[in-house]
């Protein structure tokens, strides 16, 4: 089952006693949790009917223990189970021993009046192991991994209407360009340009240029947009703020590098037929951030990208070595990638 028909099937009052939400997206999970918990909890009944449970410090068997007490005051209670090992192939770095069998012998008839969520942060279960069986026969396994670019900037434009404003897809683009791709982010600065936008406003992306400030990574990643697109002017504009903010030129010249390194795996890829999410998956990145990196290879032939790439790692060794002004080498390798 996948999220959105888990989300229509508990806003109908179908709701499973046992959830395995896994996945690196934790602002989704946690909107998920949170409409669980709307859903299972009178708000006036928090305290005697929500529980949470972190299982690097509490064994899984004080979990069940909970799940099978009925609650006090309430028809039904949510217990949350956070950070467990117990679904995933890595070793367990807690000093925690957890009963397993206690959760196996649960899930054969689990409470009428407990609905139980184990949180995993990571992007697969272990399908080999009992327990991740037995949770996905008698309740629900979801994954809640990154979207694809074009899922994530209608998401951007879903949440700023839903607060009763309005935005663009350039907008949207450009608030991911300059927040970053993490939901938990963006959602945060949604909330402020919705804000100042008011009910009904549009955000222009000139209000997310004003508005939303640049991490030193999302700048670099501007800057390498700018070059691609022979905007010598507004990249150094770029490179001289990170200046002023006494930014470390070797950093900012091994964040280009990363840049222009995932541009050349990004093309390697496709080439061979790779699709976006799994080029993503691949290299570990957001679908996204490789949707902008293919466009940005797109401009470069792959020869090109690596004679970049050995420029930089020769500046990289020059500013380290003492060879070269830090700032003066980074410039004119910026002044002469424009040309």
């Amino acid at each position: 089952m996948d999220v959105k028909t888990a989300i229509k099937e508990i806003k109908q009052g179908k709701i499973s006693p046992l959830y395995l939400c896994y996945g690196t997206e934790k602002y989704q999970i946690q909107q998920f949790i949170a409409l669980l918990q709307e859903q299972v909890v009178d708000p006036d009944q928090r305290d005697f009917a929500l529980a949470h449970f972190d299982l690097t410090e509490t064994p899984v068997e004080v979990v069940i223990e909970e799940a099978e007490t009925p609650p006090f005051l309430a028809e039904r209670k949510l217990i949350i189970a956070k950070d467990s090992a117990l679904f995933t192939a890595g070793r367990d770095g807690s000093k925690i021993e957890h009963k397993v069998e206690t959760l196996l012998d649960y899930s054969k008839n689990p409470a009428e009046y407990s609905v139980i969520v184990f949180v995993v942060n990571s992007e697969k279960l272990d399908e080999r192991k009992k327990v991740v069986k037995a949770i996905k026969s008698a309740g629900i396994a979801l994954s809640f991994l990154p979207v694809s670019g074009a899922e994530l900037v209608q998401w951007v434009v879903r949440e700023v209407e839903s607060r009763g404003s309005r935005i663009g897809t350039d907008a949207a683009e450009a608030l991911i360009a300059s927040a970053g791709v993490q939901m938990s982010a963006l959602a945060v600065e949604v909330d402020k340009l919705c804000l100042y936008a008011g009910p009904g406003g549009k955000i222009e992306p000139a209000t997310v240029e004003q508005l939303v400030a640049r991490s030193t990574e999302q700048n670099v990643f501007v800057m390498v947009e700018n070059i691609a697109n022979l905007k010598l002017d507004k990249a150094l504009d770029i490179f001289y703020e990170l200046l002023k903010q006494r930014e470390e030129p070797i950093k900012i010249a091994a964040l280009i590098a990363r840049q222009f390194r995932i541009m050349l795996q990004v093309k390697d890829l496709a080439r061979q037929s790779y699709s976006q999410q799994q080029i993503a998956s691949q290299l570990s990145l957001h679908p996204y951030a490789v949707k902008i990196a293919g466009e940005q290879a797109r401009k470069f032939d792959a020869a090109m990208l690596r004679s970049i790439l050995s420029e930089l790692a020769e500046l990289d060794y020059k500013m380290k070595s003492g060879r070269i002004d830090k700032v003066l080498g980074l410039e004119m390798f910026l002044l002469k990638l424009g040309a």
